[in-house]
């Protein structure tokens, strides 16, 4: 059955688009979109499709923009499933707006052989009602001395490569493998940090971080990070993307990579981009991130670099951590926090902030993450994947930690209040969350 969906607020990042309308989906694509007064009679009719065929959703006014192309989720399968499966991940992705989740390595084992790669896609395919899509380590064990063999990884499924946390300290190594990605035409995801003056790291480096008694860095481990890779794509000629740019000082060696024509792109996360460094007052770990949370600053400089472009992609960063693991002194608290259910209404601060559009938040968060990856969704276009999110905007609600589907709960939004909540979940046309 066709499904059409009305009186929509149709958000388009692909033309910058925000206006009403309606969307046609035939067998599990969008078949046809509509704008500005279009009648829903005259379009089936104009495609010879009968009413009696078509189940239709009217929206109520409320946005229906493509569902969220999410680079970076972490599932801690295989090694700690008792903190996030791919079950509970694909629930939470669902109940997010999330349609596609790209799952790092970071594992127990580290997801860098093809059998540990095809157990990670099996438990995806049997669990996940969203789509799932795997990336591999750079080098064995994440270890930084030996490249994986990236193109047998290719063939197995894996669409990107990343050590994640564990920067190559071996400039060597690093440029044998970025080589060697570029010979199989592979997407390499890096963390631009210095990891020496990053190591053990709790705050960025600053009056707060010296009144709180915090261990510390500068925000020039960042731009230095990114300095030395930035060098070895000229080298290269390798397909890049930075994870995480959190701070104002990258952002020009970053501006020169893109004008110097280098395969570069470069994401962030909704922390950095909704939080600042004073959010840890009170030592409190659920606002322990890596990196960590920057100056006001650095986060105005970032959300402006997303607003013009220079930042493509606004991500997760999904990081699941058990109460254990939180619950100690701020230096010996694991890092992350959970983002997946929260990661648009967190995103929506900087919409309803007027700091940035719905189509502008929408082009970070599916359609450049999906051009990156090669992908088909990410946009309201005829013949589309109809990977749908219908949300409203406006509807205010105050967080509880506690009725998030991730099995692990470390929110730094818990209990605030956030305004825009997701309506309904469609993959491939399919509806995979409904809220009750």
């Amino acid at each position: 059955m066709s499904t059409l969906f009305t009186n929509a607020r149709l958000i388009d990042p692909e033309y910058g688009s925000d206006a009403t309308g309606m969307v046609l989906v035939q067998n599990g694509r969008i078949a046809a979109v509509e704008k500005n007064g279009a009648d829903a009679g005259s379009l089936l009719s104009a495609r010879n499709i009968s009413q009696d065929g078509v189940a239709q959703v009217d929206c109520g006014g409320k946005c229906l923009a493509p569902g969220i192309v999410d680079i970076g989720v972490k599932v801690c399968e295989p090694g700690e499933r008792h903190k996030e499966s791919y079950k509970s991940a694909g629930l939470a992705a669902a109940a997010g707006g999330v349609t596609t989740i790209v799952t790092r390595p970071d594992t127990t084992p580290a997801i860098d052989s093809p059998e540990t790669l095809e157990f990670a896609t099996r438990r995806a395919q049997a669990d996940t009602p969203v789509n799932v899509l795997p990336m591999a380590a750079l080098t064995k064990g994440r270890e930084g001395r030996e490249m994986t063999e990236i193109g047998f990884l290719m063939d197995a499924g894996a669409v990107a490569f990343s050590d994640c946390d564990h920067v190559v300290q071996n400039t060597k190594v690093f440029q044998r493998a970025l080589t060697y990605a570029r010979s199989c035409g592979a997407l390499v995801i890096a963390h631009p940090q210095e990891p020496g003056l990053s190591k053990g790291a709790a705050a960025t480096s600053g009056k707060f971080a010296a009144l709180y008694g915090l261990p510390s860095v500068s925000p020039t481990a960042e731009r230095m990070g990114l300095d030395r890779d930035i060098a070895l794509l000229e080298m290269t000629g390798a397909k890049y993307h930075a994870d995480q740019i959190t701070t104002a000082r990258a952002l020009p060696a970053l501006e020169r990579a893109k004008n110097n024509g280098l395969d570069i792109t470069a994401g962030t996360s909704v922390h950095h981009l909704t939080l600042n460094e004073l959010d840890v007052a009170g030592y409190r770990s659920f606002f322990k991130v890596k990196p960590p949370l920057r100056s006001e600053d650095d986060r105005l400089a970032v959300v402006e670099a997303v607003r013009s472009g220079l930042i493509d992609i606004i991500s997760s960063m999904h990081t699941p951590q058990d109460e254990e693991s939180k619950r100690l002194p701020f230096e010996e608290a694991a890092a992350g926090a959970v983002a997946l259910e929260t990661l648009l209404p967190a995103a929506l601060r900087l919409y309803h902030a007027e700091l940035l559009d719905l189509p502008t938040l929408f082009r970070a968060m599916s359609l450049n993450p999906a051009k990156r990856l090669g992908l088909e969704s990410g946009r309201l276009a005829e013949g589309a994947p109809a990977d749908l999110v219908l949300f409203d905007p406006e509807v205010p609600f105050v967080l509880d930690r506690f009725k998030l589907r991730s099995k692990s709960q470390n929110t730094p939004y818990d209990g605030q209040r956030m305004q825009g909540r997701v309506e309904a979940t469609y993959v491939a046309g399919e509806p995979v969350y409904r809220r009750d």
